[in-house]
């Protein structure tokens, strides 16, 4: 823990803040909603059970606030390592939890951990650091390329075999863009994004389920009773809910009629219920978010806490276009839940984490003395 740094977090930061607040109600409004019509002899269970990670969350993300980001340097490699082991338990019978045909989760009793959660956060340390401390070797064919390509593959390939194509593909453009963003020759980037998105074509043509979710993708209407019922059935959501939906507690599709309702397509049942200004709004905060860190990063003393920081932002925003893109029919269905907002503890907890990565790195960068001595 750092004692050089105090509480006080920068006004820019404080907005971040009241963003993720916003977004987080909002989610707890919605999953009141859909428990009433979900839980006829419990109508708060899913609030309560969103208020004990909200907690839970909260506490992470106070961890990640406060911690000394330079002083963790020294144990990035052990989280990452330890990222990567617990990645290869959960493939594990009888470690691994397998629900509905995948792999992903440890079952602790009193919790149940999405592994893959703790891997974005291993892999996000990692990189940064990596790249940060070779980035004068980043032309190097070894130490600049291969390296750190095959330290972003093997948490890629280990999500892949849970299976996890979404999660995979998430964090292969966040790798990718942290690549980019470090210096990496696009001679090198270019050609390797190509092959990595050929490979991930194949596999996913060699998927049965996962071909049938783009096939149902393309002809929506067509397999609207079958493959593409979830998505069809959020379409119906967001046009009955029109400009300012039909209110709370009012919604249809929420009532078995809409499959995971409160996670991965809880943002058609706030169309639904709030109407396109809500939906809208969810966008622009989401937007907002992302544009105000982005213009933060001119600030970073260095190339870990800028690589860091940017991250952390893309995790976020880009987990949140996917949902979007998915839910609205932009994109193929995949169960990747909408940050905040969605029903689940350890995105929630993850989501916290690295808005706590976020505040800490705009307010260690209000500190001059303290950013001049850290320069590299």
């Amino acid at each position: 823990m750092s004692s050089n740094l105090n509480w006080r977090i920068p006004p820019i930061g404080l907005f971040i803040v009241s963003i993720v607040v916003a977004l987080t109600f909002l989610g707890l409004v919605v999953l009141f909603s859909a428990s009433q019509a979900m839980y006829d002899g419990d109508s708060t269970i899913l609030l309560r059970k969103q208020l004990i990670w909200l907690f839970l969350a909260s506490l992470a993300g106070g961890l990640a606030l406060l911690v000394d980001l330079e002083a963790l340097r020294k144990y990035v490699y052990w989280l990452g390592l330890a990222s990567i082991i617990l990645l290869l338990l959960v493939l594990i019978p009888g470690i691994g939890v397998e629900v509905n045909g995948a792999r992903r989760w440890m079952d602790f009793g009193f919790m149940r951990l999405q592994v893959s959660e703790v891997g974005k956060l291993g892999l996000l340390f990692a990189l940064a650091h990596y790249l940060a401390s070779h980035r004068r070797d980043l032309d190097h064919p070894i130490k600049g390329f291969l390296l750190p390509c095959g330290l972003l593959s093997i948490f890629c390939l280990l999500i892949i075999l849970e299976p996890d194509y979404g999660t995979a593909f998430l964090c292969g453009a966040v790798g990718g863009c942290m690549l980019f963003l470090a210096g990496l020759r696009l001679k090198f980037l270019i050609p390797t994004a190509v092959s990595a998105l050929t490979l991930f074509s194949i596999a996913v043509y060699h998927d049965p389920i996962r071909l049938k979710r783009i096939t149902s993708f393309l002809d929506v209407e067509g397999n609207r009773t079958d493959s593409a019922y979830q998505l069809w059935q959020g379409i119906l959501a967001f046009g009955a809910g029109g400009l300012e939906g039909v209110g709370l507690g009012e919604g249809r599709q929420q009532m078995s009629f809409l499959p995971e309702a409160h996670t991965d397509f809880i943002f058609a049942i706030v169309g639904e219920e709030l109407g396109f200004i809500f939906t809208a709004g969810v966008v622009v905060l989401f937007m907002t978010l992302f544009f105000i860190g982005f213009l933060q990063l001119k600030r970073a003393p260095n190339l870990y806490q800028y690589l860091l920081v940017m991250g952390a932002l893309l995790f976020i925003t880009l987990q949140a276009l996917i949902n979007i893109g998915v839910v609205t029919g932009c994109l193929p269905t995949k169960g990747m839940s909408l940050p905040f907002i969605s029903y689940g503890g350890s995105n929630l907890v993850f989501m916290f984490t690295l808005t706590g990565i976020i505040l800490n790195g705009f307010r260690s960068w209000e500190l001059p003395v303290l950013r001049s001595q850290r320069m590299l």
